[in-house]
């Protein structure tokens, strides 16, 4: 069997995306609550400026950085996810080869600059949520919050690198 074939009649391929997508709808409606329950419970502005707050600017833009996120994700799944369900669905399991969609997709400059602005969100993103998360579930002690957080800058940097690789190996022609 081959393996485009085997991954999109896959159950368990299915069900993983269904997660993922329902996954995205609750963090960005999680969001938006955290933001207007901060709101109203703030009914008198600070007189303190924000930048001149003791937070940093990343978890000041939490809601910026996701809707920077939100638009590089429907980018990328217009321009990969829909086109690949195009050809699966549409076209009757034609091949649809995705190594020369993303040669095509990732040579373009506009592209590149998308996903790496894209990428840089969501490394700021995880920066802060990383150690946020471990704040809400009440692990928030001097003793750990330096190991969380340098946990946490490696793995942003893990995944930010692994998310970059590949639009910057096609447009660089690395992998051609």
């Amino acid at each position: 069997m081959q393996l485009h074939i085997f991954l999109s009649h896959n159950w368990i391929i299915r069900f993983l995306e269904i997660g993922l997508f329902a996954g995205i709808i609750a963090h960005v409606i999680q969001g938006i609550m955290l933001e207007r329950s901060n709101r109203s419970k703030r009914k008198i502005a600070f007189d303190v400026k924000p930048g001149n707050a003791t937070s940093k600017w990343y978890s000041r833009s939490m809601g910026l950085l996701g809707v920077l996120i939100l638009l590089f994700l429907i980018v990328h799944l217009s321009q990969f996810w829909y086109s690949t369900k195009v050809a699966l669905y549409a076209e009757g399991d034609a091949e649809h080869n995705m190594y020369q969609q993303m040669k095509e997709v990732f040579q373009h400059e506009w592209v590149l600059l998308v996903y790496l602005i894209g990428v840089v969100a969501l490394g700021w993103h995880l920066k802060h949520g990383f150690w946020s998360a471990f704040q809400t579930f009440g692990i928030n002690s001097p003793k750990y919050n330096s190991l969380i957080k340098s946990v946490g800058m490696v793995y942003t940097i893990i995944i930010c690198l692994a998310f970059i690789s590949m639009p910057l190996a096609f447009y660089f022609k690395w992998l051609n």
